[in-house]
């Protein structure tokens, strides 16, 4: 009989423990993402993004190639696929010597977006503001890059 109190005993005493765990591992689960929220979604937005980004270009990009590739594509849709390609190629090009010279001037990170006539850039930086002469310098690299009025250009700080 007193192997069976023991069973019980040390069955009990599991359940417990386990109900315990179960507890803080919820409690501290909780307290780590409400004091982490906002930087985690910060440090995540630019490298989601580019991902995003990524994967619609390769898929325009394939839906083009499919295009060209074709026999059955006429000769102008051939030709209209092979310039949307050539401008995608451009403006990727365009965005990643933007995005470069702008983190050469000592911003942590940022995104453009150049889809004619707009150029948007989305940078970090301390406090999400920027100072005067931080403007005038990622408008200057846009405008040297590209043809683009500065009207249409949109810059975005984020912490």
């Amino acid at each position: 009989m007193l192997k069976k109190k023991t069973k019980v005993f040390i069955l009990v005493a599991m359940v417990l423990l386990l109900g315990v765990t179960g507890y803080l591992n919820i409690a501290l689960n909780n307290r780590v993402t409400q004091t982490s929220t906002s930087t985690v979604t910060t440090a995540n937005y630019f490298s989601t993004y580019r991902e995003d980004r990524q994967s619609t270009r390769d898929q325009e990009l394939l839906y083009y190639d499919a295009i060209i590739t074709s026999e059955s594509s006429s000769d102008e849709a051939v030709k209209n696929a092979e310039a949307k390609k050539l401008a995608i190629v451009a403006q990727m090009e365009t965005e990643l010597v933007i995005e470069g010279l702008i983190k050469a001037k000592g911003f942590e990170d940022c995104i453009v977006t150049n889809v004619d006539p707009n150029v948007k850039v989305v940078v970090k930086c301390v406090d999400a503001t920027l100072t005067s002469s931080e403007v005038a310098q990622i408008v200057s690299i846009v405008k040297e890059q590209t043809a683009v009025d500065i009207d249409n250009i949109q810059i975005t700080p984020v912490e």
